[in-house]
């Protein structure tokens, strides 16, 4: 993928989850499908899946309407952040060391903490993260062209402020 269309990728994935998130709050959304047709109406292109995944990445509940129905939820900024906590916590107790090179950041963890660790990197939803794979005590991270380890790695010391300087 070129560079300008990587870029743009991330822009249209941040409106559409701004998008999902709007609809949600505006709108009683019973299913994918009646989301998936007001996403259209915008403009949106999206598949079922992908619309699966960012419904996983903003934390989408169903609760009940009710009545005899459920309807999509948004979580409140007291879960979000609650949530956001325990994610740090499971980085800083798994984590041992963090080296980088290049595009690509090894995150070296205590034994079976590699996933633990992985899944909050994935919870805290980085746009420097392409894709992350997790072994036992070691996780390969494969950070955008455009980033460095130490862009990185200030990313997540924001996110993280805990986290020892290496």
């Amino acid at each position: 993928m070129k560079k300008n269309q990587r870029g743009s990728n991330v822009k249209e994935r941040l409106s559409r989850l701004k998008a999902v998130r709007r609809l949600i709050k505006n709108n009683r959304i019973e299913s994918q499908e009646e989301l998936l047709g007001y996403l259209q109406k915008d403009g949106f292109d999206v598949t079922q899946a992908t619309l699966s995944r960012d419904l996983k990445l903003l934390k989408v509940g169903k609760v009940s309407d009710g009545h005899s129905g459920y309807v999509y939820t948004l979580p409140d900024d007291d879960e979000r952040r609650e949530s956001e906590q325990i994610y740090v916590q499971d980085f800083l107790r798994g984590y041992v060391s963090i080296e980088f090179s290049g595009n690509i950041v090894v995150i070296k963890t205590f034994g079976g903490h590699a996933d633990s660790v992985s899944q909050a990197l994935d919870a805290f939803n980085m746009e420097e993260i392409i894709g992350t794979i997790a072994g036992e005590n070691c996780i390969f991270i494969c950070l955008r062209q455009e980033v460095s380890g130490e862009q990185f790695m200030q990313s997540l010391k924001r996110r993280i402020p805990e986290l020892e300087d290496e």
